[in-house]
């Protein structure tokens, strides 16, 4: 088989060692041929390929990022895009069956895609885990590492001077990374999307901490809603799908601290410095292997199927079991984290 394949959505630690997890099983087990996307869907409806032998995936699964490259393209718009469209593109260009890496909006296109009657099969990826169906995606582990080390470094320069450190991190609908990162560093406070807390529960968090002679550090995700508001924080526009582009609320947070206890207070906004760099050693072993069994997939004619991480297993599950269902911060893992805040 000749099998394409596309990294589409935001970039992540871990999927040039999808790619060569696929290529590689693909190649040694099977005998198949490989050849990517260029900038995700866009690649697929322009039919922009690039061959991908073995020699172009040697030693790529250290590298950050993704060497065929991404993008946000919509794959049903444009003269080109539809599913007709894309079967014409992939028959001229002999291609079987496409391997798509993406998250919730590259996997729904994906489905849709499927049920129109393409062979494809899906690799989950977001560095956020808010992902159904599996325990764990790629590209958390380095993200949430990438958080602590941050947070670690904030706490000395906050305790140098005395001053409450507020860091914020990714997260829109959920907060895995803030809830993980927070704990691993030691954090006074964790705000999460999935619960709402008064400004007055924060200060008196962060007065007990000082009070301890402690520089509090507060941890809170992008899309956090502060109790009384309506919406997450957002200043500065709509992003190509027409969502509010977050950011801004660890300032905003900071400056309220500093008014409401008196304790001088400093934000950092981590933002895409979160998904970048070499992805851990546990993104490149799960990653690589989600690549492997992709591949297994494909060779099965899953078509409509993704690999999914259960435990330590590596399963196969319906695009539509991972989809319209985030996965979220239970009430009890908040519950134990907030037992350590103050």
């Amino acid at each position: 088989m000749r099998i394409g394949i596309l990294t589409s959505g935001g970039d992540c630690p871990g999927l040039n060692a999808v790619i060569r997890g696929a290529v590689l099983n693909g190649i040694k087990s099977y005998g198949h041929e490989f050849v990517g996307f260029r900038d995700g869907w866009r690649g697929v409806v322009e039919g922009d390929i690039v061959e991908l032998p073995r020699s172009t995936v040697r030693g790529i699964s250290k590298q950050g990022g993704t060497i065929i490259g991404t993008s946000r393209t919509n794959p049903f718009e444009g003269e080109n895009g539809g599913p007709e469209n894309i079967q014409k593109m992939m028959d001229a260009n002999g291609v079987d069956a496409i391997i798509a890496i993406g998250g919730e909006g590259t996997l729904a296109a994906a489905k849709r895609l499927t049920d129109a009657g393409l062979n494809i099969v899906g690799v989950p990826k977001t560095i956020d885990n808010d992902l159904d169906a599996t325990d764990y995606t790629f590209g958390f582990d380095t993200a949430v590492s990438i958080a602590t080390e941050a947070m670690d470094r904030l706490r000395t320069t906050g305790e140098s001077h005395h001053r409450c450190m507020v860091a914020e991190v990714m997260g829109r609908h959920v907060g895995w990374i803030a809830l993980h990162s927070g704990m691993a560093a030691g954090a006074h406070a964790i705000l999460i999307p999935e619960q709402s807390v008064t400004m007055e529960q924060v200060n008196e968090w962060v007065l007990q901490a000082n009070e301890r002679g402690r520089a509090p550090l507060i941890v809170v995700a992008e899309g956090w809603i502060p109790e009384g508001a309506d919406e997450a924080y957002s200043d500065r526009g709509l992003d190509a799908f027409g969502r509010p582009r977050l950011g801004g609320i660890g300032e905003r947070l900071a400056i309220d601290i500093e008014q409401s206890t008196g304790i001088e207070s400093r934000a950092t906004v981590l933002g895409h410095i979160q998904r970048g760099g070499v992805p851990t050693a546990f993104d490149r072993t799960l990653a690589t292997r989600l690549g492997m069994n992709a591949v297994a997939a494909v060779h099965d004619h899953a078509w409509g199927e993704m690999v999914s991480l259960r435990g330590t297993t590596v399963e196969r599950v319906r695009f539509e079991d991972a989809l319209g269902h985030l996965k979220r911060v239970p009430q009890e893992r908040y519950d134990e984290a907030s037992i350590l805040f103050g």
